[in-house]
């Protein structure tokens, strides 16, 4: 109970004004994302609401903040464009079932097989990738760079001033003031869509109780409840990397699940773990769940209570904040240390960037570059030396390394390659480790082979992992 106070009340102050440069920064992609999804603007606010509000009260990681996201919306799209958006919202609670389902059990804990290099290069695609997603925001006259230029340069000098207000909230305000005070014409909040100021309600999804919405629905969830698991569980791991502390993938995977059936209830699109507003969170000070919940509650009350204020913001405004962040994203030092670092794990980290920027999609560029790095260490731990024996003990060897299905047939090839007169060889394998089938059959294939040639094999050393498999799979006693 301590400990969850602390999360919440720990750190106010810093928790508020994140809070409040999270909900700024959320507000584009939000509607954004919403408009590209067919739906109205409103059902990405209350969706921020309600995901927020679950994610700082049930999640596994502080500082985490999750929303109606882009990667999701895109998924749905299709199934609002052929059935409407009440499939939509039923689409979003099976979604979340399966996700709650899936963090009871325990699904979290892959997390931890995701290699370092595909880590950052998920950070550095990103990074890219909101960089890019903003140049657009820039374009169309000159007074747009103009604003940018501004927005950026009050982001990076006003902390020299003070640090008490950050910087964002003031960049925002000014471009804010600087385009209302002069009338420009740019682009505005509210030119994104009708921005509704309506509160949520609860409702059951207005579709038929049939397994033929099932049949429809089931494979959207499924992709939805994928995606949002995959990007969730990559932001709390990243949070983790940044802070240096553990966080419970299982609990944020079934509070990511908990989030979506609410939200589906209260007519709102499904979300997940959004990164870069996680990142702007971390970067102002929010390191506690009262600023998750924060952003989501800004955000509603802002369009309920004050929708005329927030429909004038200028995007370009917004553009400046997220292109800041785009470039704290990256982690440059990674760039600096490519020739320095072993040259699989370069490739790894750069095919990961590529394949996020040529997909959009941070899954796959994760997924392909996890396989990428397992096949390499498959090939490390494929080499098997050798070590002959001295003049005084020439029938003595010594093998080091891994003995699996990779590996067997260079070690076959190895003695049937050096052995030729002995009556008697000894293998110590004490360096080496027996991990599948294929290895004690090689094993076994050696001492038969030498057999025949009139060899006695005999093997010294094993550790207790190679001599419980040995005993297991051989038809030999061990």
């Amino acid at each position: 109970m301590k400990i969850y106070k602390k999360e919440w009340f720990g750190n106010i102050k810093g928790d508020i004004l994140a809070g409040i440069v999270v909900c700024l920064a959320l507000f584009p992609e939000v509607i954004g994302f919403m408009i590209a999804a067919g739906v109205n603007p409103i059902v990405g606010v209350y969706a921020t609401f309600f995901i927020t509000a679950i994610a700082a009260f049930f999640g596994g990681r502080t500082g985490l903040i999750s929303a109606a996201a882009g990667s999701v919306a895109l998924v749905l799209a299709h199934l609002v464009a052929e059935y409407g958006v009440e499939y939509l919202f039923a689409a979003t609670i099976l979604a979340g079932v399966i996700q709650a389902i899936l963090g009871f059990c325990k699904v979290g804990t892959l997390m931890r097989y995701i290699p370092k290099p595909v880590m950052i290069g998920f950070v550095n695609g990103l990074g890219i990738m909101m960089f890019t997603s903003q140049v657009g925001h820039f374009k169309g006259n000159l007074t747009l760079p103009v604003l940018g230029i501004i927005g950026v340069a009050i982001i990076f000098l006003f902390p020299k001033v003070t640090k008490k207000i950050p910087a964002p909230i003031v960049s925002i305000l000014v471009v804010s003031v600087i385009v209302l005070g002069l009338n420009l014409d740019v682009k505005r909040l509210g030119d994104l869509g009708e921005i509704s100021s309506k509160l949520p309600s609860f409702g059951i999804p207005n579709v038929p109780m049939t397994l033929e919405t099932l049949k429809i629905i089931f494979p959207t969830s499924l992709s939805v409840a994928i995606v949002g698991l995959v990007e969730s569980l990559l932001t709390a791991q990243l949070v983790d990397e940044i802070t240096g502390e553990e966080s419970d993938k299982n609990r944020e995977s079934a509070s990511q699940g908990l989030g979506n059936i609410v939200s589906g209830f209260f007519g709102g699109i499904g979300g997940c773990g959004m990164i870069g507003q996680t990142i702007i969170n971390l970067s102002y000070g929010g390191i506690g769940r009262l600023a998750t919940f924060l952003s989501g509650f800004f955000m509603l009350i802002s369009v309920v209570l004050f929708n005329n204020v927030v429909v004038q913001i200028p995007i370009v405004a917004l553009a400046a904040v997220m292109v800041v962040v785009s470039f704290e994203t990256i982690n440059w030092e990674s760039i600096k240390r490519l020739n320095v670092v072993p040259k699989s794990e370069a490739f790894v980290m750069i095919l990961t960037v590529v394949i996020v920027l040529a997909t959009h999609n941070l899954a796959y560029g994760v997924v392909i570059g996890t396989l990428m790095s397992a096949i390499f260490a498959a090939f490390k731990m494929s080499n098997v030396n050798v070590e002959k024996g001295t003049v005084e003990e020439p029938y003595h060897y010594k093998v080091y390394g891994n003995l699996y299905f990779a590996s067997a047939e260079k070690f076959l090839d190895f003695f049937a390659n050096e052995i030729e007169h002995e009556e008697e060889i000894i293998i110590d394998i004490s360096a080496m480790t027996l991990w599948d089938s294929t290895a004690v059959e090689a094993i076994d294939k050696l001492i038969n082979k030498n057999k025949d040639k009139g060899v006695k094999t005999t093997f010294i050393g094993a550790n207790q992992q190679s001599k419980k498999l040995f005993k297991k799979v051989s038809k030999r006693s061990a």
